[in-house]
């Protein structure tokens, strides 16, 4: 029931850390006289914005779950397996921007006050630090974590191929809000128009491999976890939820 609240804490946090963002976004959209409908709707495309969004979702879920059944069942399979879908593009995030990103020139742009640049900065810890911990503390020591067949891998691509669809179709559509161009993509390393589409899909296939091993790191950790609690405990392991 305490872990409960911890995942509530952590929606909370990460909720504020979307609103922080968005209040920025509405401030420099504001200042430099942008289409204030088009600067929110390309926030809410950042992989980072959805990825916390579904997060906080799973979280409140599972925190719901919890509440409403204490005791020592396993959770669903459905909120084992969302929280695993979220944990995967939180955690990758988190790892590219804190190997790669941390450091590089930030998004802070002229004329921003303090304040803005203060909510800025704890938008980006947020969601890129605090975050991806907790969803590590949650994998390795939240109770009543279950463990998932191998077959749910393919949950983890199931988001971020809906994603990457509907940036590089949309991308051609939108233009970017400061008009210095007749398209708009997240991120440049997406953006055909820089080293074409060859490049894009590249940096795409790699984006999905590493979803892919991270997914099969959080499946093998919950089904470590679920046979050490079986040995513990005195049982065999669940039939169809480890052998498969």
């Amino acid at each position: 029931m305490r872990w409960s609240w911890f995942r509530i804490a952590a929606a909370v946090i990460a909720l504020s850390g979307i609103v922080a963002g968005f209040i920025v976004n509405i401030d420099r959209a504001s200042r430099e006289k942008q289409d204030l409908e088009l600067v929110l709707a390309n926030y809410f495309s950042l992989f980072t914005i959805v990825s916390s969004l579904l997060s906080v979702i799973a979280l409140v879920a599972a925190a719901t779950w919890a509440q409403r059944h204490p005791g020592t069942s396993r959770e669903p399979l459905g909120i084992a397996l969302a929280l695993a879908a979220v944990a995967g593009p939180v955690l990758l995030l988190g790892i590219v921007y804190n190997l790669l990103l941390r450091g590089a020139p930030t998004g802070i742009a002229l004329g921003d006050t303090a304040g803005i640049r203060l909510l800025d900065s704890y938008a980006v810890e947020v969601m890129h630090v605090a975050l991806p911990i907790y969803f590590i503390l949650d994998l390795l020591w939240a109770p009543r974590r279950r463990g998932l067949p191998w077959w749910s891998l393919v949950t983890f691509l199931g988001y971020p191929i809906v994603w990457i669809a509907y940036t590089m179709v949309r991308g051609l559509r939108v233009s970017n809000p400061d008009g210095s161009t007749s398209w708009w993509y997240p991120y440049p390393f997406l953006d055909p128009h820089n080293a074409g589409y060859g490049s894009a899909f590249t940096y795409i296939g790699v984006m999905l491999a590493g979803f892919v091993v991270i997914g099969a790191i959080i499946i093998e950790i919950g089904r470590f976890r679920e046979r050490r609690a079986a040995v513990r405990g005195g049982a065999a392991p669940a039939s169809g939820v480890l052998h498969v």
